[in-house]
C-alpha cells in the first residue's frame, strides 16, 4: 500500500494540474470507487460539478482536494489506486473508475484502481483536532499527524509511545499515534536505528525515540526525493511514472542478502499477516 512518500508525490503532482481548475464533467464508471460516499454516485457528481479546486493537502496516507464550496474530495489509494492527469482524448485506462473533467484545460483527473480497494468521497472540512493549521475531512479526524508536518510534537509522541504496551513496529503502524508510516519505511527506519521490530515500546528511552524519529524522517525524505518506492506497476505518479527508492532499501525485501552494516543475512519474519525484515546482527531481538 502507498505510504507517506508515495502519497505526497501524487499530491504534489495533482496540485500542479488541478489547483484553480473548475470541474466541468464527472463520470463515475464503477460505483465501488465511491462506496464511502453514502449519498451515492449521483450526489458525488453533483457536488463536484462546476466547483473549483482550491488546494490539495495530505495527512499520512490520505490526500484531499479542497473545493470552493467548503467541502473536499478525499482520496484513499488503497492497494492499487492511481490518480492520473491525462489529456481528454487519451485512451481510457483499463481500470479507470472515475473521470473528472478539468476546465478550461483539455485535461482530466482520472481515478484508476485495479483492485477497487481505494475510494473517493466528498464531505465537509472540520477544524483539525490534532493541531494542524488547515481543516481536515471529518472522516479522517482520528488520523494522527505525520512526522513531516510542522505541528508534529516529538515530546508528545515520545511520551505516548512509551506509555504503550506493544512492540515498536506495531506502534509505528498505528495511524492514531503517527500517520503515514507503513511496512516498508518502518522496517527501513528501524534498521537505521538498530532497533528490532518487536522491541517493547515501554522500555525505550527518550534518546532512542528521538533517534528513531530522526531516521524515520530521513528515510521518508529520501524516498520523497526518489519519487517513492515502486515494486510493481500499481504505484505511479500523476504522469504514470514509477518511483525508484527501492534501489536504496537496506532491509525491506532483502531477505538472505548481507546487511550493508555488519554482513549478517537479512532475516524475514512473519508480522501481522505480512513480512518484517531486520538484521539479526545489528537489530537484536528482545528476550521473550
Amino acid at each position: 500500500m502507498p505510504e507517506l512518500p508515495e502519497v505526497e508525490v501524487v499530491r504534489a503532482g495533482v496540485e500542479h494540474w488541478v489547483s484553480g481548475r473548475t470541474v466541468d464533467d464527472v463520470a463515475v464508471l464503477h460505483p465501488r470507487s465511491v462506496r464511502r460516499h453514502t449519498a451515492g454516485a449521483g450526489d458525488f457528481s453533483l457536488r463536484l460539478k462546476e466547483r473549483s479546486f482550491t488546494a490539495v493537502r495530505r495527512r499520512g496516507k490520505y490526500l484531499w482536494l479542497e473545493l470552493d464550496s467548503g467541502d473536499a474530495m478525499l482520496a484513499h489509494l488503497g492497494m492499487s489506486g492511481q490518480l492520473l492527469v491525462q489529456p481528454r482524448e487519451h485512451a481510457a485506462e483499463r481500470h479507470q473508475r472515475v473521470r473528472i473533467g478539468l476546465g478550461p484545460a483539455e485535461r482530466e483527473l482520472r481515478f484508476v484502481d485495479q483492485r477497487t480497494f481505494g475510494h473517493l468521497l466528498i464531505g465537509p472540512l472540520v477544524e483539525d483536532a490534532r493541531g494542524g493549521s488547515a481543516g481536515v475531512p471529518a472522516v479522517i479526524g482520528h488520523i494522527a499527524l505525520d512526522p513531516l508536518e510542522p505541528e508534529f510534537d516529538d515530546d508528545v509522541f515520545s511520551a505516548s509511545l512509551r506509555r504503550r504496551r506493544t512492540g515498536i513496529k506495531r506502534a509505528l503502524l498505528d495511524q492514531s499515534l503517527i500517520s503515514g508510516v507503513g511496512n516498508i519505511y518502518a522496517d527501513e527506519a528501524l534498521w537505521r536505528a538498530r532497533l528490532h521490530w518487536a522491541r517493547p515500546t515501554a522500555g525505550l528511552r527518550r534518546p532512542q525515540v528521538s533517534d528513531l524519529l530522526k531516521h524515520l524522517r530521513d528515510v521518508l525524505r529520501e524516498a520523497l526525493s526518489a519519487g517513492g518506492t515502486s515494486f510493481d506497476s500499481l504505484y505511479v505518479n500523476v504522469n504514470g511514472e514509477s518511483g525508484y527508492f527501492e534501489r536504496g532499501l537496506k532491509a525491506y525485501g532483502r531477505a538472505g542478502r548481507p546487511c550493508e552494516r555488519c554482513g549478517a543475512a537479512i532475516r524475514r519474519e512473519v508480522f501481522m499477516n505480512r513480512s518484517s525484515y531486520s538484521c539479526p546482527g545489528c537489530q537484536r531481538a528482545p528476550r521473550s
